[in-house]
């Protein structure tokens, strides 16, 4: 069957990097309630509708609400014109630039995430930090299916990409000093990259059912903010060809469980 796609970033740019990478058919735009466009990509080759992919690029904008809401109007919209009362996509991606925990995510490297995880979303206490399921109420991380994410480090590795598999973490404010990038670290072991977006995209993707993955190029380390050190370009270049490679693999033969 038609595997369906909806692939979230925050600004267009890191769309222009996502859909230029993709290698799919030619790109429709389909407006959306809000003022929000899909760049829809269907794979030509796909025999009336029965095979293939059909993924469709949202710049949902800068931050967790932002992307929640943009993500939401998408799902809503498929659900109710065009998938009836099934699942309108097979999968959600959180993709786009990120700062990089270092050394385990280099820049130019690509984190694709084993969890989507709120790093900020709690309290402070006099003891220390507290997450809101520690509160006793809500969620602050999505796991990743591991099916879905090694299937995902596979083709990169098939393709050449160096990557990293860890926990991404979704922040309201960027890192800028060294104390605050050691104490994202310490409170989350493993952290891979550090992005604005990722758990408003899983949060809304959790709302209808959808398995989402965050799937980040590095653009800069975590820590003191030098932006003469930033390597956007590179990054964005890096974005695109890890979706050109997973354009050609895994969404074509989409198991996300």
């Amino acid at each position: 069957m038609l595997h369906r796609i909806l692939i979230v970033t925050a600004v267009a740019a890191e769309a222009d990097s996502v859909s230029a990478g993709l290698g799919l058919g030619g790109q429709e735009l389909v407006p959306l309630p809000g003022g929000f466009v899909l760049r829809r990509h269907t794979d030509g080759s796909a025999p009336a509708g029965r095979a293939g992919v059909l993924v469709d690029v949202l710049v949902g904008g800068v931050g967790p609400a932002a992307v929640a809401a943009a993500t939401g109007t998408a799902l809503a919209y498929a659900s109710l014109t065009e998938a009836g009362a099934g699942t309108p996509y097979d999968l959600i991606v959180s993709a786009g630039i990120a700062g990089g925990f270092v050394p385990l995510a280099p820049i130019g490297s690509v984190v694709v995430s084993a969890s989507v995880v709120a790093a900020d979303l709690g309290a402070q206490t006099p003891d220390g930090y507290l997450t809101v399921e520690e509160l006793g109420f809500g969620r602050s991380a999505h796991a990743v299916p591991e099916a879905l994410t090694g299937r995902i480090a596979a083709a990169l590795t098939a393709g050449g990409r160096a990557h990293t598999v860890g926990p991404v973490l979704t922040v309201s404010t960027v890192t800028g000093t060294a104390g605050r990038a050691a104490e994202l670290a310490a409170r989350h072991p493993g952290a891979a990259a550090e992005a604005m977006e990722g758990f408003g995209v899983a949060e809304a993707a959790a709302a209808y059912g959808v398995p989402a993955v965050e799937i980040r190029a590095v653009s800069n380390a975590v820590g003191p903010r030098d932006r003469a050190a930033w390597r956007i370009g590179e990054a964005l270049e890096s974005l695109g060809h890890a979706f050109g490679l997973l354009g050609k693999t895994v969404f074509v033969d989409l198991d996300p469980s």
